[in-house]
């Protein structure tokens, strides 16, 4: 299970799950990256 994302901008993201790493991390994009959106394939391709 993928649990951490480390953005280009030096976010580190931890999510419980999953799940909770993607709505994290879409939700980092939306605050600090707008117009960036990546699905949850992505995020997860690019996650450890």
């Amino acid at each position: 299970m993928k649990t951490l994302l480390s953005c280009p901008c030096g976010e580190r993201i931890r999510g419980e799950d999953e799940d909770d790493l993607v709505e994290k991390a879409q939700a980092h994009l939306a605050a600090e990256h707008p117009g960036r959106e990546y699905d949850r394939d992505a995020i997860l391709f690019m996650a450890l």
